[in-house]
């Protein structure tokens, strides 16, 4: 197993330099990836500082090495992914490989997407999301690309240079389990980010809910010919420094990432409280 920390776009980490400290902490400390989140508003009724994920993650490119990089999750079908592809691949090369995309609808939508006068039906999210990956993956080969989708359209574009990593950026799917769609669409990428029950409050995921998700995905896999090819399935909340009884049991259900999140609340976007934790390093087996 290995172990990511997640963190916000907002509050303390809307500093550039402040991600910069913390992903060399993570790195430090012995985690294997800092992810961030992706939103443009959050919550619009609150007033929050937020900072473009792309640049906290250039920043925390620049002062690191080994941890991988990504954001969980970009809302997908509110860009432009000849954009996204553009930037991940960038990121990509300035990395030397270590990115990470993780995808999904996006939350709250009414924020997201309609106080920018964006569509807010999740059927037409979710065809822009698909449609979306898709092209990101032919844009991606290096081959010379035609796509003509209801939402999105690319007419003979070749994109070089591709990313560093081969075939692609892996692209891990999120969703709120037991809702099987986006774990459907999950299953036929690279990685699937179930939200479990207790996610926002980062409590550790209950292990029935585990066992389940991790067998469906295995079932969506082998129906698509997929169970031979590498795969991740990525879970989190709040662990304890040191042994951790729960890890072997998640191993067990084939999680393969675990993913140290703070609460919703005042932690939530609180520098200080995440160091704290991250200097710990990540949890071990009992």
């Amino acid at each position: 197993m290995r172990f990511s920390v997640n963190i916000p776009n907002f509050g303390d980490f809307a500093d550039p330099e402040a991600v910069a400290v913390l992903a060399q902490a993570v790195e430090h400390a012995g985690w294997d990836a800092l992810f961030i989140w992706d939103h443009v508003v959050h919550e619009k009724r609150l007033v929050r500082d937020i900072a473009d994920p792309w640049i906290l993650l250039t920043a925390a490119g620049l002062v690191t090495s080994r941890i991988k990089l990504g954001t969980m999750i970009t809302p997908v079908a509110r860009r432009r992914p000849q954009k996204l592809a553009r930037e991940v691949t960038t990121l990509d090369h300035l990395t030397g490989g270590r990115m990470i995309l993780g995808v999904g609808l996006g939350e709250p939508v009414d924020d997201e997407y309609g106080a920018f006068g964006e569509p807010t039906s999740r059927r037409v999210l979710a065809e822009r999301l698909d449609e979306g990956l898709t092209v990101l993956d032919r844009l991606w080969s290096g081959e010379r690309t035609t796509f003509e989708g209801k939402h999105v359209t690319v007419r003979d574009v070749m994109f070089r240079p591709t990313p560093v990593q081969r075939p692609r950026v892996p692209i891990w799917v999120g969703g709120r389990w037991p809702n099987l769609p986006p774990m459907r669409r999950a299953a036929r990428w690279d990685g699937a980010i179930p939200m479990l029950s207790g996610a926002w409050q980062a409590e550790p995921p209950p292990l029935d809910e585990v066992r389940s998700a991790g067998k469906f995905l295995q079932a969506e896999r082998a129906e698509a010919g997929l169970a031979d090819e590498p795969f991740d399935f990525v879970v989190g909340g709040s662990s304890p420094a040191g042994e951790w009884p729960t890890l072997q049991a998640l191993v067990e259900a084939g999680v393969t990432w675990w993913d140290e999140r703070m609460p919703f609340g005042e932690l939530l976007d609180n520098a200080d409280a995440i160091r704290r934790r991250i200097d710990q390093g990540p949890p071990t087996l009992a």
